[in-house]
C-alpha cells in the first residue's frame, strides 16, 4: 500500500469522527431540551480521533479541523452577516471566516495538542485522571486567556437544562463546559473498556464519575431555583414598560427620505407605541432600545437636533414617567454611544443620568488609536468612530412616585462578558438593563445566541433582567435565566412586563469574578509541570 492509501486509510476514518462530533455540537447548540443529553457524548467522536494519532503535528491538524467545521457549522450565519454590513464579496467573507476560525477557537488546538503529550508521558494507575482534569483546564483556560469575538463555549448549549444551568453561578458557563470535557472523556474511557472486554470495574468507575456530575448538577440547580422562588415571593413587582419597534437601516432609510425625516418617524413610532403601553398600566419606568435616538442628545449638532431634544423631552414631562433610552453623547468631539436616563424630578424639572458604553465591537463601532487612520477608514469605510466608555458602573434611577432602583446597565455587546456584569452587580445592583441593537443579525440564530448570554448574566449575578432590543429579542430574564416573556427577533410590540424582585442571593461568580479560567491556566501549568505531584509514578 502506497504512503498517501495509508495516510488516507487513517485519515478518512478521523474525519468522518470530526464531521460526527461537528453534527452533534450543532444539535446541541440549538439550546433546546430534546438535545441536552448530546453534551455529554459530543466530543466521543473527536475524542477517538485524538487516540488516534501519533504526533503532536496530526494532533494539532485534528483540532484545526475541527475549529474550522465547528465554526462553519455554529457560525454559518455570520459569513452572510457580515457581507450585508461591510458589502464585501460574500466568498471572501467566508475565507475571512474560515481562516480565522483556528486562532478564534484555539481551544480545541490546545486541548489536543496537550492531550496528546499526555496521553505519550503518563503512567498509570492515575493517568486518565491526569489527561482529563489537565486537558480540561487547557481548554478552559485557553478559551479565557484568548477571548472570542462571540465569547461562545461549549457549556452554554446546558442553557437548555433548567437544572443544570443554575451551576453558572458558581464558575459562569466555562464551569459548564469543564464539566462536559470530563463527561465526554468519562463516555469515551467506559466506551473503549466495554468494546475492550476489560474488567467491569473499569466501564463501572467512569460512568459512576457521571452520574455523579448528572446527580451533583441536578441537585444544586433544583436548591437555587427554590431559593429564587422563595426570595422572590417577598417583594411587589416592579411595573417596566418596553418598545420594540423593529426599525432597522436607519442609513439606508436616511439615505432615501433623509436623516431628519428617519428621526421623526422614529420617535413619532416610540411615542405612539409607548403612549399605548401607558394608559392606565401605573409604568415605574420606560425603556427604549440601544441608538433608538440616532443623534447626540443633550449637545444638539443643528437646529433640528435641537428641536428632537426638546420634543423628547416635552414628551418625558407631559407622560410623567422616567426613560432610559439609547443615543449618543458628545464631549470634546468623542462621540460615544450610550443609555441615557430622564426623568421629571419633584419640582418638575428633568434630572439626567447617563451611561456610557466600554466594551465595543471591533471595527463596526470603535477602532484602537494605535490602529486608526486615514489609509485604515479608506479601505474599511464602515468602521466606528466611538470611544470607549470610563466602565462598569451601576446606575441609580429615581421612578415615579421617588421610587429608588440601582440597575446594571448593559448595551448590546457588553452582554457576553460575565466579569464586567459581575463588577456591576457588586456595586449593588438590583436588576440588569440591556439595550441592543441586533438588526445586523436579523433572521439569522444571532438574536437567539445573543438572548442565551443575557440570561446567564442573570444566572450568575442572580438579578433578573430587562432586555429591549430594536428589532428583537426583547425579552424579560428571571434570576434563574429563565425567559418569562419575550417579543420575538422581526416583531414590533409594546410590553409591560412585571419584573420580580432580585433574590439577594450571594453567588460565587459575583464575589470572585470570572476566576476560572485564571484558575485553569495556572492549576494545569502545575499539572503539566509538578513532576513531583502523585499523578506521577515514582520510579523504583
Amino acid at each position: 500500500m502506497s504512503g498517501w492509501a495509508a495516510r488516507a486509510g487513517r485519515w478518512g476514518p478521523a474525519l468522518l469522527g470530526i464531521l460526527a462530533s461537528t453534527a452533534l455540537l450543532a444539535w446541541f447548540a440549538r439550546l433546546e431540551p430534546r438535545w441536552v443529553a448530546l453534551g455529554w457524548v459530543e466530543l466521543v467522536p473527536w475524542l477517538w480521533v485524538l487516540d488516534r494519532t501519533r504526533s503532536g503535528k496530526e494532533a494539532v491538524l485534528a483540532g484545526t479541523v475541527l475549529a474550522m467545521t465547528f465554526t462553519a457549522a455554529i457560525f454559518g450565519w455570520f459569513p452572510e452577516a457580515l457581507h450585508r454590513y461591510s458589502q464585501a464579496p460574500l466568498a471572501v467573507c467566508w475565507l475571512a471566516v474560515l481562516l480565522l476560525a483556528p486562532l478564534m477557537e484555539l481551544q480545541f488546538i490546545t486541548f489536543a495538542l496537550v492531550r496528546h503529550h499526555l496521553r505519550r508521558t503518563s503512567t498509570p494507575p492515575l493517568s486518565f485522571w491526569r489527561i482529563t482534569l489537565t486537558s480540561a483546564l487547557v481548554y478552559v483556560g485557553t478559551e479565557w486567556l484568548c477571548p472570542k469575538l462571540f465569547a461562545e463555549t461549549l457549556g452554554q448549549g446546558f442553557y437548555a437544562s433548567e437544572s443544570l444551568r443554575q451551576l453558572a453561578d458558581l464558575a459562569g458557563a466555562h464551569g459548564l463546559t469543564f464539566l462536559l470535557l470530563i463527561g465526554n472523556e468519562c463516555v469515551l474511557a467506559a466506551g473503549k473498556a466495554l468494546a475492550a472486554r476489560e474488567a467491569p470495574r473499569r466501564v463501572a468507575v467512569p460512568l459512576a464519575v457521571l452520574a455523579v456530575l448528572l446527580l451533583a448538577g441536578t441537585g444544586y440547580g433544583r436548591l437555587r431555583i427554590w431559593q429564587v422562588a422563595r426570595e422572590t415571593a417577598r417583594e411587589p413587582a416592579l411595573k417596566v414598560g418596553v418598545v420594540q419597534a423593529n426599525i432597522t437601516s436607519y442609513d439606508k432609510l436616511a439615505a432615501e427620505t433623509g436623516m431628519y425625516e428617519v428621526v421623526r418617524m422614529i420617535l413619532d413610532t416610540h411615542y405612539r407605541l409607548s403612549d399605548e403601553l401607558l394608559q392606565g398600566r401605573g409604568v415605574d419606568l420606560l425603556i427604549w432600545p440601544e441608538t433608538v435616538y440616532p443623534t447626540t442628545y443633550g449637545s444638539p449638532k443643528s437646529e433640528a437636533g435641537a428641536e428632537f431634544d426638546a420634543d423628547l423631552s416635552g414628551f418625558i414631562s407631559e407622560r410623567r414617567v422616567p426613560l432610559l433610552f439609547g443615543t449618543y453623547e458628545l464631549e470634546q468631539e468623542r462621540e460615544y454611544n450610550a443609555a441615557v436616563f430622564v426623568g421629571p424630578g419633584r419640582g418638575g424639572e428633568l434630572t439626567r443620568s447617563a451611561y456610557r458604553k466600554t466594551m465595543l465591537f471591533p471595527l463596526t463601532e470603535w477602532v484602537p488609536e494605535s490602529l486608526d487612520s486615514p489609509w485604515l477608514r479608506e479601505r474599511l469605510p464602515w468602521t466606528g468612530y466611538w470611544k470607549r466608555g470610563p466602565g462598569p458602573r451601576a446606575l441609580e434611577l429615581t421612578l415615579r412616585e421617588g421610587r429608588r432602583l440601582t440597575i446594571a446597565p448593559l448595551i448590546c455587546y457588553e452582554s457576553i462578558f460575565p466579569g464586567y456584569v459581575a463588577e456591576e452587580a457588586r456595586r449593588g445592583a438590583e436588576l440588569i438593563v440591556t439595550l441592543s441593537n441586533d438588526s445586523w443579525f436579523q433572521g439569522t440564530p444571532g438574536p437567539k445566541l445573543h438572548l442565551m448570554h443575557a440570561a446567564f448574566r442573570s444566572i450568575e449575578t442572580r438579578l433578573p433582567q430587562v432586555r429591549v432590543t430594536n428589532s428583537g429579542i426583547s425579552a424579560l430574564i428571571s434570576a434563574t435565566g429563565e425567559v418569562l416573556t419575550e417579543v420575538p427577533d422581526d416583531h414590533r410590540a409594546s410590553l409591560a412586563l412585571s419584573v420580580p424582585p432580585p433574590p439577594r442571593l450571594t453567588t460565587l461568580l459575583v464575589a470572585w469574578g470570572d476566576w476560572l479560567g485564571p484558575t485553569a491556566l495556572v492549576l494545569a501549568g502545575l499539572l503539566l509541570l509538578g513532576r513531583a505531584l502523585p499523578f506521577r509514578r515514582r520510579a523504583p
